[in-house]
């Protein structure tokens, strides 16, 4: 896909990167395969910078490329991807990524646990943008969070918020039509336990502030 190549060795323009943002991935060989959104961004206990994304966007070595920065080239790769829990974490590389925390109507200013009905939750794609809608909850116990936000493809991945606080991503919608179906999302403490319990790039992962 167009942007995520193999980049020059200077002058290479940095892209500014926050949970809510358009990301592209695509194989070793610079295959495009994916446009998604970025959760969050920040660092986790290694110093490294990393972000989230869904599971289903990419596999362990994908090239991350960012949608609005092109000639950015490569800014990072897929480290890891959980199915069931569909997440993935991005190593990012600093010198080519300014992360953020603000990107749309989207601001992150911590982590918590999403709404319970009748509560209000809203989400930033990099294809529909901001949506809301009211939460359902959890059906089955699986760390799941259903609601009726509008999501389309190409917001996989992006955050799931409760005011300013991250909540969770989108993962997929429910029924043969978007925004008719309910969203469901991965809520995020499950996603982060699962990284700490595993261990290697992503443990300790806090958003920047």
């Amino acid at each position: 896909m167009a942007g995520v190549g193999v980049g020059t060795a200077s002058a290479v323009p940095v892209a500014v990167l926050g949970g809510g943002s358009g990301i592209m991935t695509a194989d070793s060989a610079g295959t495009g395969k994916f446009e998604c959104t970025l959760t969050t961004i920040g660092y986790d206990a290694g110093g490294r910078l990393v972000g989230l994304t869904a599971g289903h966007c990419g596999v362990p070595g994908d090239l991350v490329g960012a949608e609005y920065s092109p000639d950015s080239g490569v800014v990072g790769r897929i480290v890891s991807s959980v199915p069931g829990l569909d997440y993935a974490v991005i190593q990012f590389d600093p010198s080519r990524v300014a992360p953020t925390n603000h990107v749309g109507n989207a601001t992150i200013t911590g982590l918590g646990s999403p709404a319970t009905f009748p509560g209000v939750m809203c989400k930033e794609g990099r294809t529909t943008g901001t949506t809301c809608g009211i939460t359902y909850g959890q059906f089955f116990q699986n760390s799941k969070t259903y609601t009726q936000i509008c999501v389309v493809q190409g917001d996989s991945g992006g955050p799931v918020l409760a005011g300013t606080t991250l909540v969770g991503m989108v993962n997929a919608y429910l029924g043969p039509f978007s925004c008719v179906g309910p969203e469901v999302g991965t809520d995020i403490g499950a996603i982060l336990d699962d990284i700490n319990r595993g261990g290697g790039v992503g443990t300790g992962f806090a958003p920047i502030p």
